[in-house]
């Protein structure tokens, strides 16, 4: 079983007590009230992002019809969402696991199925997705492969995401930034423009610094103390000093701090409505993508979180699993049902458990900011991403401690641990990480004649991750647009 590196998360000298200790089991988990509040608020600052960044990508294009989702309802209904599932995750699954609209998945319901058909077949034919996955959960399907899994790919999936969410820090605080084609060169990335350049990124920087010297102190709360302690800096700079951008979120108080929610979308989907504007072939290979991408994402970010946390059995499986995975096949169908497209775990959430949470208790405190979103989204929205992110690159650090429980020595283990591990951040998907690994394991297998030792499982798993990675050159044969 994996013991967490996080100084925080130390045994603490005294327990808490009372009804919700008893049902969360905070002390059975050698957590406190204190950790876990501070847990759920560092999650929710990591993730906060989501309540701009999902109205933006599903309000900037049309669908076939040429109607546009209206932002002010897709901000409600995004941070509704998450507020609910996270707090029924933190009570059904105990576990401090964040739900909110998939990022990945709502660009594919944008850009790749809203052109297709209206608005409300687009948001169907996600609560139709959500509804095959819990499905596949009642069956135990999804459970199952999850318990095939052999231990060092589940170590080097979350090795992979620390790796990914630690990428996702230098490139949502603009440390790391995408070279342009017009630049003529074979480098894809840099730093910043060249050169780290401006106030913002000294905010991003001087985080870093902060929150691993803390983290190397053992400072309680040091996630948690960086993000306020930078929001606070931000907000001062940007008062005094001429910036042209902060990226999504600028750390100014905002003139109103009250917004008034607008529930409209909430319903708007039709269910089948899918299949009379395009080929059943496409639908059913559009659904395919997206539970594929849901199904995996999910599956590498619990195994993730909860092996950071140390909450692993000593089989390598996740306490409570069927409930989990319930919970966030639900969470598909609530997010379509609301139009907020696909809501899944939080890869974010290892912020949370970075700072200490271990219990569902800590979805509570998150689930509730959240909730107060809903009315206070100017005021909560106000971290910046180079506040923020700061915690990404700890927390990607403190999941990469577990490379040293993979045998390098074994080959036949190693190298599909090496391609989950490299794949994840350069493909920036944790399910295109999970395929690479599976599929590179079956092959080695066969090769090595030991075919037999692979669960019949991740064969099924492995030949529809290669379908999921043929999906082009498949719709190109059966002439599918």
């Amino acid at each position: 079983m994996h013991t967490s590196t996080t100084g925080p998360a130390e045994a603490p000298t005294v327990r808490p007590g009372g009804p919700l200790n008893r049902f969360f089991r905070i002390g059975e988990r050698g957590s406190t009230y204190g950790r876990e509040i501070r847990g759920g608020f560092a999650t929710f600052f990591t993730m906060a992002y989501i309540l701009v960044l999902n109205p933006i990508i599903l309000s900037s294009t049309e669908d076939k019809f040429g109607h546009q989702l209206d932002a002010g309802q897709l901000a409600t209904a995004t941070a509704l969402v998450a507020a609910v599932m996270t707090v029924i995750m933190g009570v059904g699954g105990n576990l401090p696991l964040a739900l909110a609209a998939g990022l990945g998945l709502n660009a594919v319901t944008a850009f790749q199925i809203a052109p297709l058909m209206g608005w409300d077949d687009a948001m169907g034919l996600i609560v139709l997705e959500g509804l095959l996955i819990c499905v596949l959960v009642m069956t135990g399907l999804r459970e199952a492969i999850m318990h095939a899994i052999p231990q060092p790919l589940k170590q080097a999936i979350s090795v992979g995401i620390g790796l990914f969410i630690a990428f996702i820090g230098f490139v949502d605080a603009g440390f790391v930034t995408r070279i342009p084609d017009a630049a003529n060169t074979t480098v894809p990335v840099q730093i910043g423009t060249g050169t780290l350049t401006g106030w913002p990124m000294l905010v991003f920087c001087l985080g870093v610094l902060m929150t691993i010297v803390l983290l190397a102190r053992k400072v309680q709360g040091a996630i948690l103390i960086s993000i306020v302690v930078m929001t606070v800096v931000a907000v001062v700079i940007n008062g005094i000093a001429d910036i042209k951008s902060w990226g999504l979120t600028e750390p100014s108080l905002p003139d109103k701090p009250v917004a008034t929610p607008d529930f409209g979308l909430l319903g708007k989907f039709d269910l089948f409505g899918s299949f009379g504007q395009v080929s059943v072939l496409t639908v059913v290979l559009l659904v395919f993508t997206l539970i594929l991408s849901d199904f995996f994402d999910t599956m590498g970010t619990v195994v993730g979180v909860t092996a950071e946390a140390g909450l692993l059995d000593e089989r390598g499986q996740v306490p409570g699993l069927g409930r989990v995975l319930l919970i966030d096949g639900a969470a598909a169908v609530v997010g379509g049902a609301a139009s907020a497209s696909s809501a899944t775990t939080y890869i974010e959430s290892a912020a949370g458990v970075g700072e200490g949470a271990r219990t569902g208790f800590a979805n509570l405190i998150t689930g509730g900011l959240f909730a107060l979103a809903l009315f206070f989204t100017p005021v909560l929205t106000i971290v910046p991403l180079q506040a923020a992110a700061p915690a990404l690159i700890a927390v990607g650090f403190l999941m990469m401690t577990q490379v040293k429980h993979i045998d390098w020595d074994r080959y036949e283990l190693a190298i599909p641990a090496f391609l989950t591990i490299a794949v994840m951040p350069f493909t920036y998907s944790i399910t295109n990480g999970i395929g690479a690994g599976f599929l590179a394991y079956v092959v080695i297998k066969a090769c090595l004649g030991k075919a037999r030792e692979v669960h019949w499982l991740l064969w099924g798993t492995a030949a529809l991750f290669l379908v999921y990675f043929a999906i082009d050159p498949l719709e190109q044969l059966l002439n599918i647009k």
